[in-house]
């Protein structure tokens, strides 16, 4: 009753809000949400319908003759049989890898889908490998989607998460191409979800995320910051077992052969630019999309690093609850790298969801709502655009999140602790 009291008297001294009730009366503001229910379950038909014409089209998953088409997943699938032949260095020759692909399509290809994972993904690539190039493709699908579906569910709630997660445009890109988004958000989110309640857990799958390093360097900071100490120091260990583990079953060859790949990988898709700069979502490709240079967009995306990085150690040192700074962290993570693609923003899903939940659970600011509507409207374009409008996605988020902090940062008293963990969202 007291937590009603106090959320009636936040709405009442503050215009910007829009009042969310709970228990009995929180299910008819479900119902009053109906438009915005309606739109997601018209983009959920759309999507389907979408891949659904695609694959009879013979743009998707297989061509028009029947025959594999190549996407990023041939990748992964070629790297695991690599492993699986006792080769798994190979991964890491550009040439051999490209044959190995090759051989997985039963075809030749345009262009070239290099490995640079490091090696513990090994172990997925050879788990995916072990089927058909097909079925292992399905598989993929089958096992991330769900876990990166339960994870969006977990923060906000079981019929708007669902909603929320399968009506979001960013996923669609990791579906086409057999991407491993859906992985990534699911082990940030979960992570982030159970972080105060089950440190040990969280722990666990911040280290799974060290097969994208690049998206979990603020991470220990935050941590750190924060004082999680338990999630840090199990994070460590579980990233150090996992790479002794690769170091054992593939050998250390393998990591000295992904050590040497980086900087070939990073001077061709950095530097030269070989992805298409307006497929990059990052600060880094947009100064180079509008001519800057390699100096340049390295100084502006350090920069922007930096300031991102300080922000978040400051928020986690802060009494903000929880909700915020986990929206925060994951949006910094997409804001700090330079190698950011499309399928990576399955990932916004996360801070969008924490946005929600704290709307639901205190009222939505005004305008809160129409700005992650624009977001997802943004990652919706991008086959249509030639620009980097997932980064404007992100940057949009990230503004209702400073907003956020911001408004609660000046009416949260100096002595007042903060939320001591996300517990579970009730069920409308």
């Amino acid at each position: 009753m007291q937590a009603e009291i106090d959320s009636i008297a936040r709405t009442r001294s503050d215009p910007h809000l829009v009042p969310i009730a709970r228990g009995e009366e929180q299910r008819r503001a479900f119902a009053l949400g109906r438009p915005v229910e309606l739109i997601c379950c018209a983009l959920c038909v759309a999507q389907c319908v979408y891949l659904l014409a695609s694959f009879m089209q013979g743009s998707w998953i297989l061509d028009a003759d029947g025959q594999p088409i190549a996407t990023d997943f041939v990748n992964v699938w070629a790297s695991g049989r690599e492993a699986l032949d006792g080769n798994p260095t190979a991964a890491y020759d550009i040439a051999a890898h490209k044959e190995a692909e090759v051989a997985a399509l039963g075809h030749a290809f345009a262009g070239q889908y290099p490995w640079i994972y490091p090696p513990p993904f090994l172990f997925v690539a050879a788990m995916l490998a072990l089927l058909p190039f097909i079925a292992a493709y399905a598989a993929w699908m089958a096992l991330t989607f769900p876990a990166y579906i339960a994870a969006v569910r977990a923060i906000v709630g079981e019929r708007a998460g669902f909603l929320l997660a399968c009506a979001y445009p960013g996923m669609l890109s990791s579906l086409v191409v057999g991407q491993n988004g859906f992985l990534t958000a699911a082990l940030i989110g979960a992570a982030l979800v159970l972080m105060q309640r089950r440190p040990v857990l969280a722990g666990c799958l911040i280290g799974l995320l060290s097969f994208k390093p690049h998206l979990g360097i603020l991470f220990p900071l935050a941590l750190i910051a924060g004082g999680n100490w338990r999630v840090l120091l199990v994070a460590a260990g579980t990233t150090t077992l996992l790479a002794l583990a690769s170091c054992s079953v593939f050998g250390i060859e393998t990591w000295q052969a992904f050590l040497h790949s980086l900087p070939v990988a990073s001077e061709a898709t950095l530097a030269q630019g070989r992805a298409d700069w307006a497929k990059l979502q990052s600060v880094f490709a947009l100064t180079r999309l509008l001519g800057g240079s390699v100096a340049l967009a390295w100084a502006l995306q350090l920069t922007l690093s930096a300031i991102v990085a300080l922000a978040l150690c400051e928020l986690w040192r802060s009494r903000i609850r929880v909700e915020l700074k986990a929206a925060a962290l994951a949006t910094g993570a997409l804001l700090v790298t330079p190698y950011l693609f499309v399928y990576d923003l399955v990932v916004l899903a996360i801070p969008m969801a924490f946005l929600m939940r704290v709307g639901f659970s205190g009222g939505f600011l005004r305008g809160e709502m129409m700005g992650m509507g624009i977001a997802s409207f943004l990652v919706l374009i991008f086959p249509l655009a030639t620009a980097p409008v997932g980064l404007a996605a992100v940057v949009l988020v990230g503004s209702l999140i400073v907003r956020r902090v911001w408004r609660e940062w000046q009416s949260v008293p100096s002595n007042e602790a903060p939320t001591a963990e996300i517990s579970p969202p009730a069920r409308p």
